[in-house]
Protein backbone atom coordinates (compact mmCIF):
# COMPACT_ATOMS: atom_id res chain seq x y z
CA UNK A 1 0.00 0.00 0.00
CA UNK A 2 1.27 3.45 -0.92
CA UNK A 3 0.93 5.95 1.94
CA UNK A 4 2.24 9.46 1.30
CA UNK A 5 1.00 11.37 4.38
CA UNK A 6 1.18 10.69 8.10
CA UNK A 7 1.03 12.61 11.38
CA UNK A 8 2.99 11.22 14.32
CA UNK A 9 3.93 12.24 17.84
CA UNK A 10 7.59 11.92 18.84
CA UNK A 11 8.73 11.83 22.45
CA UNK A 12 12.43 11.96 23.24
CA UNK A 13 13.66 10.24 26.38
CA UNK A 14 13.86 12.01 29.74
CA UNK A 15 17.22 12.54 31.38
CA UNK A 16 18.05 10.35 34.36
CA UNK A 17 18.15 11.88 37.82
CA UNK A 18 21.39 12.58 39.64
CA UNK A 19 22.33 10.44 42.61
CA UNK A 20 22.76 11.49 46.26
CA UNK A 21 25.42 9.22 47.76
CA UNK A 22 28.38 9.37 50.15
CA UNK A 23 31.51 7.33 50.53
CA UNK A 24 31.25 4.61 53.17
CA UNK A 25 34.56 2.75 52.85
CA UNK A 26 36.12 1.40 55.98
CA UNK A 27 38.89 3.50 57.51
CA UNK A 28 37.77 6.59 55.51
CA UNK A 29 36.39 9.04 58.08
CA UNK A 30 33.94 11.69 56.94
CA UNK A 31 33.55 10.25 53.46
CA UNK A 32 32.53 12.89 50.95
CA UNK A 33 29.80 12.83 48.27
CA UNK A 34 30.13 10.39 45.38
CA UNK A 35 26.75 10.50 43.64
CA UNK A 36 27.01 10.17 39.86
CA UNK A 37 25.15 12.08 37.14
CA UNK A 38 22.07 10.75 35.38
CA UNK A 39 22.31 9.69 31.74
CA UNK A 40 20.85 11.79 28.93
CA UNK A 41 17.60 10.74 27.34
CA UNK A 42 17.58 9.27 23.84
CA UNK A 43 16.93 11.67 20.95
CA UNK A 44 14.76 10.97 17.92
CA UNK A 45 16.10 11.33 14.40
CA UNK A 46 14.60 11.08 10.93
CA UNK A 47 16.77 9.39 8.29
CA UNK A 48 16.09 9.63 4.55
CA UNK A 49 16.38 6.03 3.34
CA UNK A 50 16.38 5.06 -0.34
CA UNK A 51 15.07 1.62 0.61
CA UNK A 52 11.82 3.04 2.03
CA UNK A 53 9.09 3.80 -0.51
CA UNK A 54 6.07 4.88 1.57
CA UNK A 55 5.10 6.31 4.94
CA UNK A 56 3.19 3.16 5.87
CA UNK A 57 5.15 2.51 9.09
CA UNK A 58 4.47 6.04 10.28
CA UNK A 59 0.76 5.78 9.47
CA UNK A 60 0.45 2.54 11.44
CA UNK A 61 2.38 3.73 14.50
CA UNK A 62 1.18 7.06 15.84
CA UNK A 63 3.58 7.54 18.78
CA UNK A 64 7.36 7.09 18.69
CA UNK A 65 9.31 7.28 21.95
CA UNK A 66 13.01 7.06 22.68
CA UNK A 67 14.27 5.46 25.90
CA UNK A 68 14.92 7.44 29.07
CA UNK A 69 18.35 7.94 30.62
CA UNK A 70 19.18 5.89 33.71
CA UNK A 71 19.71 7.51 37.09
CA UNK A 72 23.20 8.08 38.51
CA UNK A 73 24.67 5.76 41.16
CA UNK A 74 27.14 5.87 44.01
CA UNK A 75 30.89 5.75 43.54
CA UNK A 76 30.47 8.49 40.91
CA UNK A 77 28.95 6.04 38.43
CA UNK A 78 27.00 7.89 35.77
CA UNK A 79 23.70 6.52 34.57
CA UNK A 80 23.49 4.98 31.13
CA UNK A 81 22.21 7.25 28.37
CA UNK A 82 19.00 6.33 26.62
CA UNK A 83 19.26 4.89 23.11
CA UNK A 84 18.53 7.24 20.25
CA UNK A 85 15.58 6.31 18.03
CA UNK A 86 16.06 6.59 14.25
CA UNK A 87 12.91 6.68 12.11
CA UNK A 88 13.54 5.77 8.47
CA UNK A 89 11.51 7.80 5.97
CA UNK A 90 11.52 7.88 2.15
CA UNK A 91 13.76 10.31 0.32
CA UNK A 92 11.56 13.25 -0.65
CA UNK A 93 9.73 13.50 2.69
CA UNK A 94 8.71 16.99 3.79
CA UNK A 95 8.70 17.36 7.57
CA UNK A 96 6.30 19.91 9.08
CA UNK A 97 5.43 20.98 12.60
CA UNK A 98 1.89 19.65 12.86
CA UNK A 99 0.75 22.32 15.30
CA UNK A 100 2.19 25.37 13.54
CA UNK A 101 2.45 24.19 9.93
CA UNK A 102 5.94 25.43 9.14
CA UNK A 103 8.42 23.22 7.29
CA UNK A 104 11.22 21.83 9.43
CA UNK A 105 13.12 20.08 6.65
CA UNK A 106 12.66 18.88 3.08
CA UNK A 107 14.61 15.61 3.09
CA UNK A 108 15.71 15.29 -0.52
CA UNK A 109 19.15 13.72 -0.08
CA UNK A 110 19.72 10.00 0.62
CA UNK A 111 21.23 9.54 4.08
CA UNK A 112 20.09 12.98 5.26
CA UNK A 113 19.50 12.98 9.01
CA UNK A 114 17.40 15.34 11.13
CA UNK A 115 17.14 15.50 14.93
CA UNK A 116 13.43 16.01 15.42
CA UNK A 117 13.28 15.72 19.23
CA UNK A 118 16.24 16.14 21.57
CA UNK A 119 16.64 13.94 24.62
CA UNK A 120 16.57 15.45 28.09
CA UNK A 121 19.80 16.28 29.94
CA UNK A 122 20.81 14.02 32.81
CA UNK A 123 20.70 15.55 36.27
CA UNK A 124 23.93 16.22 38.20
CA UNK A 125 24.73 14.06 41.19
CA UNK A 126 25.60 15.53 44.58
CA UNK A 127 29.31 15.19 43.80
CA UNK A 128 28.94 18.20 41.51
CA UNK A 129 27.60 20.38 44.30
CA UNK A 130 30.44 19.92 46.78
CA UNK A 131 32.20 23.17 47.71
CA UNK A 132 34.39 24.61 50.42
CA UNK A 133 31.30 25.79 52.27
CA UNK A 134 29.21 22.68 51.66
CA UNK A 135 31.34 19.55 51.72
CA UNK A 136 28.39 17.16 52.19
CA UNK A 137 25.69 18.35 49.77
CA UNK A 138 22.46 16.42 50.15
CA UNK A 139 20.82 17.43 46.94
CA UNK A 140 21.06 16.46 43.25
CA UNK A 141 19.26 17.45 40.07
CA UNK A 142 16.40 15.62 38.42
CA UNK A 143 16.85 14.99 34.71
CA UNK A 144 15.16 17.35 32.29
CA UNK A 145 12.27 16.02 30.18
CA UNK A 146 12.85 15.08 26.56
CA UNK A 147 11.30 17.14 23.79
CA UNK A 148 7.87 16.15 22.51
CA UNK A 149 6.21 17.36 19.34
CA UNK A 150 3.71 16.42 16.67
CA UNK A 151 5.06 16.31 13.14
CA UNK A 152 3.36 15.87 9.81
CA UNK A 153 5.19 13.92 7.12
CA UNK A 154 4.36 14.41 3.46
CA UNK A 155 6.04 12.40 0.73
CA UNK A 156 6.69 13.79 -2.73
CA UNK A 157 8.33 11.24 -4.99
CA UNK A 158 11.82 11.95 -6.25
CA UNK A 159 11.91 11.16 -9.97
CA UNK A 160 13.60 12.65 -13.03
CA UNK A 161 10.63 12.01 -15.30
CA UNK A 162 6.91 12.08 -14.53
CA UNK A 163 4.47 10.24 -16.79
CA UNK A 164 1.12 12.05 -17.01
CA UNK A 165 -1.97 11.46 -19.08
CA UNK A 166 -5.62 10.51 -18.80
CA UNK A 167 -6.46 7.10 -17.33
CA UNK A 168 -5.84 4.20 -19.73
CA UNK A 169 -3.45 6.23 -21.91
CA UNK A 170 -0.80 3.53 -21.43
CA UNK A 171 1.45 5.05 -18.76
CA UNK A 172 1.87 1.86 -16.75
CA UNK A 173 2.55 -0.21 -19.86
CA UNK A 174 5.19 2.27 -20.99
CA UNK A 175 6.87 2.23 -17.57
CA UNK A 176 6.95 -1.57 -17.60
CA UNK A 177 8.55 -1.60 -21.09
CA UNK A 178 11.21 1.01 -20.32
CA UNK A 179 12.14 -0.22 -16.84
CA UNK A 180 11.99 -3.28 -14.61
CA UNK A 181 8.93 -1.96 -12.76
CA UNK A 182 5.82 -4.17 -12.66
CA UNK A 183 2.78 -1.92 -12.19
CA UNK A 184 -0.71 -3.39 -12.42
CA UNK A 185 -1.92 -3.23 -16.04
CA UNK A 186 -5.44 -3.87 -17.33
CA UNK A 187 -7.72 -2.71 -20.14
CA UNK A 188 -9.85 -0.39 -18.00
CA UNK A 189 -9.34 3.08 -16.48
CA UNK A 190 -7.96 3.67 -12.97
CA UNK A 191 -6.06 0.38 -12.92
CA UNK A 192 -3.16 2.18 -11.26
CA UNK A 193 -4.08 3.33 -7.76
CA UNK A 194 -0.65 4.49 -6.63
CA UNK A 195 2.45 6.06 -8.18
CA UNK A 196 5.02 3.60 -9.47
CA UNK A 197 8.75 4.17 -9.91
CA UNK A 198 11.13 2.56 -12.36
CA UNK A 199 14.79 3.02 -13.32
CA UNK A 200 15.38 3.37 -17.05
CA UNK A 201 18.78 2.30 -18.39
CA UNK A 202 20.24 4.11 -21.41
CA UNK A 203 23.40 3.58 -23.50
CA UNK A 204 26.55 5.12 -22.06
CA UNK A 205 25.70 4.10 -18.47
CA UNK A 206 23.11 6.87 -18.24
CA UNK A 207 20.03 6.11 -16.16
CA UNK A 208 17.05 8.04 -14.86
CA UNK A 209 14.09 7.48 -12.55
CA UNK A 210 10.65 7.53 -14.11
CA UNK A 211 7.37 7.82 -12.16
CA UNK A 212 3.93 6.83 -13.37
CA UNK A 213 1.52 9.42 -11.90
CA UNK A 214 -2.03 7.98 -11.86
CA UNK A 215 -5.50 9.33 -11.42
CA UNK A 216 -5.32 12.72 -13.14
CA UNK A 217 -8.68 13.55 -14.75
CA UNK A 218 -10.62 16.70 -15.53
CA UNK A 219 -11.14 18.60 -12.28
CA UNK A 220 -8.29 16.82 -10.47
CA UNK A 221 -6.92 20.11 -9.06
CA UNK A 222 -10.28 20.60 -7.28
CA UNK A 223 -10.21 17.13 -5.75
CA UNK A 224 -12.11 15.24 -8.45
CA UNK A 225 -11.03 11.60 -8.74
CA UNK A 226 -7.61 10.63 -7.41
CA UNK A 227 -5.55 13.33 -9.09
CA UNK A 228 -5.34 15.79 -6.20
CA UNK A 229 -3.61 13.04 -4.21
CA UNK A 230 -0.95 12.51 -6.85
CA UNK A 231 -0.46 15.82 -8.67
CA UNK A 232 2.03 16.85 -5.97
CA UNK A 233 4.32 13.99 -6.98
CA UNK A 234 4.85 15.54 -10.43
CA UNK A 235 6.34 18.66 -8.80
CA UNK A 236 9.61 16.86 -7.99
CA UNK A 237 10.29 15.82 -11.57
CA UNK A 238 12.55 17.63 -14.02
CA UNK A 239 10.71 16.54 -17.14
CA UNK A 240 7.09 15.70 -17.95
CA UNK A 241 6.37 12.96 -20.48
CA UNK A 242 2.77 13.49 -21.53
CA UNK A 243 1.16 10.28 -22.81
CA UNK A 244 -1.81 10.72 -25.15
CA UNK A 245 -4.00 7.90 -26.45
CA UNK A 246 -3.79 8.33 -30.21
CA UNK A 247 -6.69 5.91 -30.79
CA UNK A 248 -9.22 6.63 -28.03
CA UNK A 249 -12.34 4.49 -27.78
CA UNK A 250 -15.73 5.96 -28.60
CA UNK A 251 -17.12 8.11 -25.81
CA UNK A 252 -13.73 9.22 -24.48
CA UNK A 253 -11.92 12.50 -25.26
CA UNK A 254 -10.09 12.70 -28.57
CA UNK A 255 -6.30 12.97 -28.63
CA UNK A 256 -6.17 16.79 -28.78
CA UNK A 257 -8.84 17.26 -26.11
CA UNK A 258 -7.15 14.68 -23.85
CA UNK A 259 -3.88 16.58 -24.09
CA UNK A 260 -5.56 19.89 -23.26
CA UNK A 261 -7.43 18.43 -20.26
CA UNK A 262 -4.18 17.38 -18.63
CA UNK A 263 -2.43 20.65 -19.44
CA UNK A 264 -5.34 22.57 -17.89
CA UNK A 265 -5.06 20.53 -14.69
CA UNK A 266 -1.31 21.06 -14.44
CA UNK A 267 -1.72 24.81 -14.91
CA UNK A 268 -4.54 25.01 -12.38
CA UNK A 269 -2.61 23.05 -9.77
CA UNK A 270 0.71 24.89 -10.04
CA UNK A 271 2.11 27.50 -12.41
CA UNK A 272 5.62 26.23 -11.66
CA UNK A 273 4.57 22.68 -12.50
CA UNK A 274 3.13 23.82 -15.80
CA UNK A 275 6.49 25.39 -16.74
CA UNK A 276 8.37 22.09 -16.59
CA UNK A 277 9.82 20.87 -19.91
CA UNK A 278 7.50 18.45 -21.67
CA UNK A 279 7.75 15.64 -24.21
CA UNK A 280 4.47 14.72 -25.91
CA UNK A 281 4.02 11.04 -26.75
CA UNK A 282 1.24 9.64 -28.93
CA UNK A 283 0.70 6.05 -27.78
CA UNK A 284 -1.09 2.98 -29.21
CA UNK A 285 0.23 3.07 -32.76
CA UNK A 286 -0.68 -0.62 -32.92
CA UNK A 287 -4.39 0.29 -33.03
CA UNK A 288 -6.49 1.31 -36.01
CA UNK A 289 -6.83 5.07 -36.62
CA UNK A 290 -3.82 5.88 -34.39
CA UNK A 291 -2.14 7.63 -37.34
CA UNK A 292 -5.14 9.92 -37.54
CA UNK A 293 -4.74 10.88 -33.88
CA UNK A 294 -1.04 11.61 -34.38
CA UNK A 295 -1.80 13.91 -37.32
CA UNK A 296 -4.45 15.76 -35.30
CA UNK A 297 -1.97 16.34 -32.47
CA UNK A 298 0.70 17.67 -34.79
CA UNK A 299 -1.74 19.96 -36.62
CA UNK A 300 -3.44 21.38 -33.53
CA UNK A 301 -0.51 21.67 -31.12
CA UNK A 302 2.24 22.68 -33.55
CA UNK A 303 4.67 20.75 -31.38
CA UNK A 304 6.93 17.74 -31.79
CA UNK A 305 4.97 14.53 -31.27
CA UNK A 306 6.73 11.22 -30.64
CA UNK A 307 4.59 8.30 -31.84
CA UNK A 308 5.02 4.96 -30.06
CA UNK A 309 3.37 1.70 -29.22
CA UNK A 310 4.09 0.70 -25.65
CA UNK A 311 2.63 -2.72 -26.41
CA UNK A 312 4.75 -3.64 -29.45
CA UNK A 313 7.79 -1.51 -28.56
CA UNK A 314 7.63 0.60 -31.70
CA UNK A 315 9.34 3.97 -31.18
CA UNK A 316 10.54 3.21 -27.64
CA UNK A 317 14.25 3.47 -28.47
CA UNK A 318 13.65 6.90 -29.98
CA UNK A 319 11.63 7.97 -26.94
CA UNK A 320 14.29 6.75 -24.52
CA UNK A 321 16.91 8.69 -26.46
CA UNK A 322 14.78 11.84 -26.55
CA UNK A 323 14.22 11.70 -22.78
CA UNK A 324 17.93 11.16 -22.08
CA UNK A 325 18.87 14.09 -24.33
CA UNK A 326 16.32 16.37 -22.67
CA UNK A 327 17.48 15.42 -19.16
CA UNK A 328 21.05 16.14 -20.17
CA UNK A 329 20.04 19.73 -20.82
CA UNK A 330 18.03 20.18 -17.62
CA UNK A 331 20.08 20.86 -14.45
CA UNK A 332 19.26 18.94 -11.31
CA UNK A 333 18.08 20.77 -8.22
CA UNK A 334 20.99 22.59 -6.59
CA UNK A 335 23.15 22.60 -9.71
Amino acid sequence: MFIDEATITVQAGDGGKGCISFRHEAHVPRGGPNGGDGGRGGSIYLLADVNIATLMDMAQRVTWKASDGRGGMGKKFHGRSGEDLVIHVPVGTIVRDADHGHVLRDMTEPGEKLCIAKGGRGGRGNTKFASSTDQTPRHAEPGTPGESRRIRLELKLMADVGLVGLPNAGKSTLLSRLSAAHPKIAAYPFTTRQPNLGIVECPGYFRFVMADIPGIIEGAHRGVGLGIEFLKHVERTRLIVHIVDAAPVEGTPGAVKAYRIIRKELNAYSAELAKLPEIIVANKLDLTDADKGVKQLKKSLKKTIIPISAVTGEGLDNLRRRIADALGRIPKAGE
